[in-house]
Order: C-alpha cells, then sequence, then structure tokens
C-alpha cells in the first residue's frame, strides 16, 4: 500500500502541476535569494573589520530572515487551500482503504518532493543571481565598491535544505487535516466552507499571540533600547503577523460585516459569499495581511525611530555652529576661537574604546574625548539622569545607564584606543534615549585622538566663517549640520527597507495572483448555478472581482492592525527610555501596497471568472 501510495503522490504532483504552481515558484525564489544572501555573507566575511562589514552583514542577515519567514508562509497559505480543495479525492482515497497516517503521509511526500524541486531550481537560480545582486548592492551604496560574492560550496548546501524543510513545515499541519478527511467527505459538494478554525489552529495562533506580546512586555520592562535594534523589529512582528494569519478567518467576519454595512449597499451576495467561503477569504487575506504588515513595519518603525533620534539630536545641540578641522589640525584654530569674546568653544575627538561588563565581556563603545567638560555641557544639553558631567576629569567617565545601569562614584572597566586597561570613577550617568549616547573620556584617556568637531556657541558668525576659512576649517550651522548628520529621512535607511520589501512584494504577488486564479477557477459550479437563476456572466464577473476587493480591504485592515502594533510598541519603547515619541503611521505606504494588492488579486480573479463562465451555464457542471 505504501508503494501505490507513493506512487498516487508522485502522480498527484504531476497532475496538480498548475495549483501548485504558486507554491513552487516561491519557494524557488525563496531558496534562490536565501542562496545570495548566503553567498553575499560569506564574501562580507572576508571583509576588513568596520562599520561597512557590520552594515553590509546585518542587511543580508536581515534580507535572508524575511525571505525564509515570507517563503514559509507562502507555502503555508498556498498548501492549507491546496489540501482544503482535495477533500473529496482524499475521502475517495479512504474509501479505497487508504488510513489516515497513509494519507499524511503521502501529502508530506508530496511537499518533500517540491521542495527538493524548487531547492534545485532556486540554488541554480541563486548561485547565477548571487553577482548581481553583489553589483545591486554596490550600487545603491549598501556595500562597498567592487564587492563580489564567493562561491563556496555550504551557503548552496544550506539553501537546498531550506526548500524541502520550509516546504515540509508549511504542509505539517495541512496534511495532518488530510488525514482526518473522513471517507463520506467523498461525497460532499457543499461550497459553503464555516468550520475552518480548529482547536489546533486556536491553540497555534493564541501561542503565537502570548508569546509576541510576553516577549514585548519583558523588553518594555527590562530593555526597552531592546526593540529599537533592527534585528528586533524586523523579526518580532513575523510572530504577531502569523498570528493574526491563523485567525484572519475569525477576524474576517467582523471586518466584512463593517465593509458590508447598510450605508454601503453592497450585493447581498458579495457579502454571503464572503462570509460563507472563509477559508477562501483567509486564503487571499492572508498574504495581504502579510506583505501589508511588513511594509508598514520595516518602514514605519525605522521612520518613528529615526525622527526620535533626530528630535532628540535638535534638543541636545546647542551650539551655534560646528566645524571641522582642516589637515593643519586644530590648535591655532582654537586658540583664535577662544580669543573671541563671548565665546564657548567646545572641542572633542571620536576615540574607539570598550567597556568592560560583569562578566569580563569587553563591548565596543563609541568614545569622546573632551577636553573641557564644563564647555561640554554648555554647547550640548546632555540628559544627565545623575552627577554632573562638568566633574569629568582623567580618573573619569561620562557614560549611559545602558552599561549595566551604572551609580555615580562605581568604577567602570575600559578598554582605551591603544589596549590599555582603566578603572575609572562614574562622573555622571546619562539617560539611555536611542542609545545614541557616546561615552565620554577626557584627552588623557583617547591616545592618538585629534580633534574632529568644535562646538561654538555665543560668538559671532561672520568672524567664526572668516577664521575657519583661514585654516582651512568646514563651518556648519545648526540647523545645517543637523540636516546632514542627523536627517529623518536617511536615502540609505531607504534603500535597505527597498531591497527587502520588494522580495516580499514578489512573492506576496505570486501567491495573491495563484490564489485568485486557483480560488475562483473552484467555483465554476457556484457560478453556473448563479447563471442558470437568471444572474448574467457580466454581473457574475462583477460579483467575484468585487467580493476579491472586499477580501483584499480586509487583508489590508488586518496589515494595517499589525502596523500600529509594532509602531505603538515602538512609541512606548521609546518613552521608556525617555527619548522624543513622533507617531506617526506610513499611510502612503500601506496605501500603495494595499493598492498593489488589489491590482493583482481583481484583474486575476476576474479573467479566472471570465474563464469559468465561458459557455453554457449547464456546462459548468
Amino acid at each position: 500500500m505504501t508503494t501505490a501510495l507513493t506512487r498516487i503522490a508522485v502522480r498527484s504532483l504531476h497532475a496538480g502541476r498548475t495549483a501548485l504552481l504558486g507554491a513552487f515558484t516561491a519557494l524557488a525564489l525563496g531558496v534562490a535569494l536565501i542562496a545570495a544572501t548566503l553567498l553575499g555573507l560569506a564574501a562580507a566575511a572576508g571583509l576588513p573589520p568596520g562599520e561597512d562589514r557590520t552594515a553590509l552583514t546585518a542587511q543580508l542577515g536581515t534580507t535572508c530572515g524575511v525571505s525564509l519567514f515570507t517563503a514559509g508562509f507562502v507555502v503555508a497559505s498556498t498548501s492549507s487551500y491546496a489540501i482544503a480543495r482535495r477533500r473529496r479525492e482524499f475521502g475517495l482515497l479512504r474509501l479505497a482503504g487508504a488510513t489516515r497516517g497513509q494519507l499524511t503521509r503521502t501529502v508530506l511526500l508530496e511537499s518533500l518532493l517540491l521542495g527538493l524541486l524548487a531547492a534545485a531550481t532556486g540554488c541554480a537560480l541563486g548561485r547565477a543571481a548571487a553577482p548581481v545582486l553583489a553589483h545591486a548592492l554596490s550600487a545603491a551604496g549598501l556595500a562597498p565598491a567592487g564587492f563580489r560574492t564567493a562561491a563556496p560550496g555550504w551557503p548552496l548546501a544550506t539553501a537546498f535544505c531550506a526548500g524541502p524543510l520550509v516546504a515540509l513545515a508549511g504542509t505539517a499541519v495541512a496534511a495532518r487535516r488530510a488525514g482526518r478527511v473522513r471517507p463520506l467527505e467523498a461525497l460532499r459538494e457543499a461550497d459553503v466552507d464555516l468550520q475552518v478554525m480548529t482547536a489546533g489552529r486556536w491553540t497555534a495562533a493564541l501561542a503565537l499571540l502570548g508569546t509576541y506580546a510576553a516577549v514585548v512586555a519583558a523588553a518594555l520592562a527590562d530593555d526597552p533600547a531592546e526593540l529599537l535594534h533592527r534585528k528586533t523589529y524586523t523579526l518580532q512582528p513575523m510572530l504577531l503577523i502569523a498570528a493574526l494569519a491563523l485567525l484572519a478567518p475569525v477576524l474576517a467576519r467582523p471586518l466584512l460585516r463593517l465593509l458590508t454595512r447598510p450605508a454601503v449597499r453592497p450585493p447581498r451576495l458579495v457579502r454571503a459569499a464572503a462570509l460563507c467561503g472563509l477559508r477562501r477569504t483567509g486564503a487571499t487575506a492572508a498574504p495581504v495581511l502579510l506583505v501589508v504588515a511588513l511594509t508598514g513595519t520595516l518602514v514605519g518603525v525605522p521612520a518613528v525611530i529615526a525622527g526620535a533620534r533626530a528630535a532628540e539630536a535638535r534638543a541636545r545641540t546647542a551650539a551655534d555652529l560646528l566645524l571641522t578641522p582642516g589637515a593643519d589640525g586644530a590648535d591655532r584654530l582654537l586658540a583664535d576661537l577662544r580669543a573671541l569674546p563671548g565665546a564657548v568653544v567646545s572641542p572633542s575627538a571620536a576615540t574607539p574604546l570598550a567597556v568592560v561588563e560583569g562578566d569580563g565581556t569587553a563591548v565596543r563603545a563609541e568614545g569622546r574625548a573632551v577636553a573641557d567638560p564644563a564647555a561640554l555641557t554648555a554647547t550640548t544639553r546632555l540628559p544627565v539622569a545623575a552627577g554632573d558631567p562638568a566633574a569629568l576629569d582623567d580618573d573619569g567617565v561620562v557614560l549611559a545607564e545602558e552599561w549595566g545601569d551604572p551609580r555615580v562614584g562605581d568604577r567602570v572597566r575600559v578598554v582605551l584606543a591603544d589596549g590599555t586597561r582603566r578603572e575609572l570613577r562614574v562622573a555622571a550617568v546619562l539617560r539611555d534615549g536611542t542609545g545614541a549616547n557616546p561615552v565620554y573620556v577626557t584627552p588623557r584617556n583617547a591616545p592618538g585622538a585629534r580633534t574632529d568637531r568644535i562646538d561654538v556657541l555665543g560668538a559671532p558668525a561672520g568672524e567664526v566663517a572668516a577664521l575657519a576659512r583661514t585654516h582651512g576649517a568646514a563651518v556648519e550651522t545648526r540647523a545645517a549640520w543637523l540636516a546632514a548628520h542627523h536627517p529623518a529621512d536617511d536615502p540609505q535607511r531607504i534603500r535597505r527597507i527597498a531591497a527587502v520589501l520588494g522580495l516580499a512584494l514578489l512573492y506576496t504577488a505570486i501567491a495573491l495572483a495563484h490564489t485568485a486564479l486557483t480560488t475562483t477557477t473552484d467555483r465554476r459550479r457556484e457560478l453556473a448555478r448563479l447563471r442558470l437563476v437568471g444572474t448574467t456572466r457580466a454581473r457574475a464577473v462583477r460579483l467575484v472581482a468585487t467580493e476579491t476587493l472586499l477580501v483584499t480591504a480586509v487583508g489590508a485592515l488586518l496589515g494595517t492592525a499589525a502596523t500600529l502594533t509594532t509602531v505603538t510598541t515602538t512609541a512606548a519603547a521609546l518613552h521608556r527610555a525617555g527619548a522624543p515619541v513622533p507617531l506617526t503611521l506610513p499611510w502612503a505606504a500601506l496605501a500603495a501596497t494595499a493598492l498593489l494588492c488589489a491590482l493583482v488579486t481583481v484583474p486575476c480573479a476576474a479573467l479566472a471568472a471570465l474563464r469559468a463562465t465561458r459557455g453554457r451555464a449547464v456546462e459548468g457542471f
């Protein structure tokens, strides 16, 4: 019997190749992207240590994680509906003597074969696309000029293994559901599908929702700054998105009733069809939810954080003018600036250092050496939580609360730029804010540091500009410096987001087109009945298009709700950290994404309806 079911699995995979095209394409593209990004990560590991390597590794890691999640999500959504539409087939197999376990293994075998085929195709595409990805990253300024991908074997092997694993994980629940099909399902012909939420689905949805809530609550209570990291606000919302996708059939009911309230006057058949076909509704709404929520999160959360950092920088910068010394150095320039009447001059220099934590781990930090702490407090409004930064001396340090919640007078071990280890006394503690606080030391604890910034307050702008020209220094007003160094809209950040979102949009477009075509084709008998009772072909097509648009709107609303949740969580983290909270939602991005989804689903559903209603109505049976 096992051999027979294996043959059935192979033949079912071949016979249903059109229905599985969406899952195969999404999975193959997912494997291709995983392979390409892993090849990029392997090449990035060979770059010299520094900011470029760190930023590139983070970008490729985020892209790989989002691609893996999106591919798994699309495969799970597509497979769930594909299994549901084969109930009569499974019922016939049960009538023929197949056991539940044999049906489950058959479906899993189909998924494994599909995953292997997609993995082989994806690895070939990923190997070919890796140089293109490297060139695109370099052209966009996200990788160093001349960046090239490596060709080791482990990225391709890892990506190949990911294909069948994602396929099996995405279909595991659906396969178990297939095994529970009763023999009498072979006689079922009803189009109404209301029993979608099983006990397992409720359990998984509530577990994911509870996990997301617990993780966010713990972070807000213990370390709000953790929620401001890119890895966190990219990966954590996936728990919420997955939970809402599982709950989509339940949440769709009130939303459908809201969107079809009497004031809107929709056709009653549209509302009835959407409410009675909840599995079909969920299959269309879930991918829309995914891409709208990802767009809102990846655009909205970084924008809120960037806005908070820009507002924080504006609040902290009190200097009228900021100078960058030229190649001749800053000594003579500083002497001339200090000679100006009423001028407060605060020079500082960047210095690499590390703070040694309690377990002995040395964590790299941004350090700044200040020669005149009193001038620093005049030109920079430091967010002091305790102590006095003006009391900083050669035996002291000023650092933020994030470094183990230090207290004034504590001794903190640091590693200086030349590798020297010292114990410094905490002179002042700063509030965390957005986490942009440097560690302040004196020049004695910054070996080799050269002044790279001079803050000037209270001096005539014309005289300062003249001295800057004389000494070959660059001078900027406070507004110009803030716009250049702390922009609310960073083009590079936008390019990073676009690189990740473009792939998610591609996946979703494939899934939505496939789902719209498949679900509408499956309604051939329903549309034939409507035509037999007097509905014209054009009206039947409009009915399907309107229902599809309605379901797409439901998915967009669920995605907007997920976006609102993540953005509000980020705002709460900023508030807890003592940073400004510029709470805004990316309405334009959300609307554009929802419109794009509608432009995919509605035409595909309309075309499938046109094809399903060809010929006479009685031929639909």
